[in-house]
């Protein structure tokens, strides 16, 4: 779980930052990377990012609010 959060994590920040240079710049970085905004890459990124930000929601509501990127053991054992 803790490897999910993060990728979760890192993705959700990319899409952030995606929206930010749209919004600001009016330039959409994975659209340019694609090399347009309905390519097969640019809805599989969007996709996946958007099931990131879900995965990220979900586990946060079950796990009680706390968002875990360490393994509980190890950090008991430190």
């Amino acid at each position: 779980m803790v490897i999910a959060n993060l990728i979760s994590y890192i993705l959700v920040l990319l899409g952030a930052v995606n929206w930010g240079l749209y919004g600001i710049f009016n330039f959409n970085l994975v659209s340019a990377i694609f090399m347009g905004d309905r390519s097969v890459g640019a809805i599989i990124t969007y996709v996946i990012i958007a099931l990131a930000a879900i995965w990220l929601i979900i586990y946060t509501v079950f796990a009680g609010g706390i968002l875990r990127f360490v393994n509980r053991e190890h950090h008991e054992r430190a």
